[in-house]
């Protein structure tokens, strides 16, 4: 029996319908993110630096200095901030042993890098409370999903050093107030109490008791949290979980008197200052170091429970006594900028366009753009809004560029221009055209800016007036010159442009 044949190898051909085989990649891999980390690109940064001004503003508003707490922490400063149970320690944490031995992690969240620079550098000793902003990064591992990344930023402050009820007030305001001021109010306010440590005790026991019955029902993580932190069973996000929630004992029955006077009192200014909110006897948030007050806020349209929540925050009584510093009331809260700017996307809420360049400048020839940087930099040292694309030699796509920034004027410069001292300066808007001299653009420029109105314009055939006299026309009976191959531009002072021929009627014609 005949061996078979070989398989043909594969022929390349160019005839339509012929099955052609790919080419082969060589070289390394395309580089990729990492999975739950994300780029922001040039055209994401409008929206991420209008939110950054108004969190700037009204942290400053409200007389909050900043802080920039470092990205890597000893691993130990956020369990035992946030419980060495908690889902951010044993879950979400990115956290190694570095070359020198040493367990760090990225931070998953500002509060104990700000209350261990607090501790550290004595800010104790300074006039209290303390009023801290930060804005920056931090990374959980969890999975990634809409509008929650294992890189995120978050906008916070810390208020450190009292433990007045109408600090809570404030900050909760102050949280409205941002969502409000960025065009995604109306939001819903979810309130509690978690008492102090001693109420917790007493309720913590009630709640093992409603839910032991409930354990087969519970998830995995459930079974784990109801011995070891019970509190985090009312914050679980399971479906079979959460259904059992509505019957659990609520916290606000077991807080003792002095722990519901203050929530009455936090209560009492909100209603004072028309703040909207809705007690939810359920609400734990997910951190261990929470006191007394704790809120979140959500888009209205989604309840209590959701995934989708902006922020929220609180008071942490304890925590700096935990970390080792002396006892001291706190409170504050954080901010999800990545869910913000998400829900500012989905209201189509969108901030107003950056300010048009005042003057694009635009060269033609190697002399000229010389000239031309050096202007670029001083007419931007002058507080001018400046525009220009160097890479570009063509004037006709100079100018196209200018148009598309919706520059109020162009000033362009020639190799004349050059020689002469002068410069071309053009109304994009109704294309009026005059020569100046270069040493005289800054004060010209802004009395254009100033006055918001064109050059008179100048027909072809008059002599620019000297100021306060009447423009004065050539006479008619004057032939008129044959145009040389080299475009040339009248101007209000008389002088011309002279233009290539490659670039000519661009002037007149853009």
């Amino acid at each position: 029996m005949a061996s078979p044949k070989p398989a043909a190898k594969p022929v390349f051909t160019s005839k339509p319908g012929a099955a052609v085989l790919p080419p082969v990649r060589t070289g390394p891999p395309t580089p990729r993110s990492l999975r739950g980390f994300r780029d922001l690109l040039p055209a994401d940064q409008l929206v991420w630096r209008h939110v950054r001004q108004v969190a700037d503003e009204l942290a400053t508003g409200y007389g909050f200095g900043w802080i920039d707490p470092p990205v890597l922490e000893d691993v130990a400063l956020f369990s035992r901030a946030a419980g060495r149970h908690s889902d951010i320690v044993t879950k979400e944490m990115f956290s190694f042993t570095d070359t020198g031995g040493e367990n760090v992690a990225l931070r998953p969240e500002f509060t104990p890098g700000v209350v261990r620079a607090y501790i550290e550098h004595g800010l104790l000793n300074n006039p209290q409370p303390i009023r801290v902003a930060y804005w920056g990064p931090a990374f959980r591992r969890e999975r990634p999903q809409h509008g929650r990344y294992r890189q995120f930023t978050q906008f916070g402050v810390e208020v450190i050093g009292s433990g007045a009820a109408v600090v809570d007030a404030q900050l909760v305001a102050m949280f409205y107030h941002l969502c409000e001021q960025l065009g995604i109010a109306p939001v819903s306010i979810q309130l509690n109490s978690l008492g102090c440590a001693t109420c917790r005790a007493e309720y913590r026991t009630e709640l093992v008791n409603y839910y032991k019955p409930k354990r087969r029902y519970l998830c995995e993580d459930c079974k784990k949290r109801l011995s070891k932190n019970p509190l985090r069973l009312l914050d679980c996000k399971n479906a079979n979980c959460q259904q059992h929630i509505a019957g659990a004992p609520q916290l606000l029955d077991w807080v003792d008197d002095a722990c519901k006077k203050h929530f009455m009192a936090v209560v009492e200014y909100l209603d004072g200052m028309e703040i909207p909110y809705v007690l939810n006897p359920y609400l734990v948030r997910g951190l261990d170091y929470y006191t007394r007050t704790v809120f979140e806020v959500w888009p209205t349209a989604d309840a209590a429970g959701s995934t989708a929540a902006l922020g929220g925050g609180g008071r942490y009584d304890d925590l700096l006594g935990l970390m080792g510093g002396n006892p001291t009331p706190a409170a504050g809260f954080a901010v999800g900028i990545d869910r913000l700017i998400l829900r500012l996307k989905e209201m189509n809420v969108s901030p107003a366009a950056p300010k048009a360049p005042d003057v694009f400048v635009a060269q033609i020839g190697e002399q000229a753009k010389i000239k031309a940087l050096k202007l670029f930099e001083r007419l931007r040292r002058e507080g001018f809004a400046v525009s220009e694309n160097f890479s570009k030699d063509s004037l006709k796509a100079q100018l196209e560029i200018a148009n598309k920034q919706h520059a109020r004027y162009a000033i362009i410069i020639g190799q004349k221009e050059v020689l002469d001292g002068t410069v071309l300066i053009r109304d994009m808007d109704g294309g009026v055209q005059e020569i100046i001299g270069y040493d005289k653009i800054s004060g010209d420029l802004e009395r254009k800016l100033k006055n918001g109105a064109a050059s008179p314009i100048i027909e072809e055939g008059a002599v620019a007036p000297v100021e306060g006299e009447t423009p004065v026309t050539a006479p008619e009976a004057e032939a008129p010159q044959p145009k040389p191959s080299g475009k040339k531009q009248r101007s209000s002072s008389g002088s011309q442009l002279s233009l290539p021929d490659s670039d000519e009627n661009l002037v007149e014609g853009i």
